[in-house]
């Protein structure tokens, strides 16, 4: 049997390491969130509006306000990754949803690299999103 003390010095030990471990818990990888394509459409010659969603992987829920700090567009996946289109963020109407106007000089595959920071998220989280711009 444990006595009185030992029993109260494992249960003090477990008492200050609890909110340790909570706090380990509360912090998601990057790896917990992801980005998806919600559509792409023309927006007028040589641009497309591309809509991400932004997603929590266990739950499917969406993420609002993410802070979106880089973003990149390049025709990599129709094996031309020079060349690029400036992307543009606009207005979204949903939460978790985060639209681009991408100037897509040609018609092809093209691929939206971003980089975003989820409040409350030490790691950033990095996707590339692919969709097809028709001119």
């Amino acid at each position: 049997m444990l006595s009185k003390l030992m029993r109260a010095t494992m249960l003090g030990a477990a008492a200050m390491l609890a909110p340790a471990l909570l706090a380990l818990a509360a912090f998601a990888a990057a790896s917990d969130y992801r980005f998806e394509l919600a559509n792409a459409r023309p927006a007028g010659p040589g641009k497309t509006d591309v809509a991400v969603r932004l997603v929590r992987v266990r739950d499917g829920r969406p993420v609002p306000d993410a802070v979106i700090f880089q973003t990149r567009a390049d025709m990599a996946p129709a094996g031309m990754p020079t060349m690029t289109g400036n992307v543009a963020p606009q207005s979204a109407q949903q939460p978790g949803t985060y639209r681009f106007q991408v100037d897509t000089g040609m018609a092809g595959g093209w691929a939206l690299t971003l980089s975003a920071k989820v409040q409350g998220e030490p790691e950033t989280v990095r996707a590339t999103v692919t969709f097809n711009a028709a001119q």
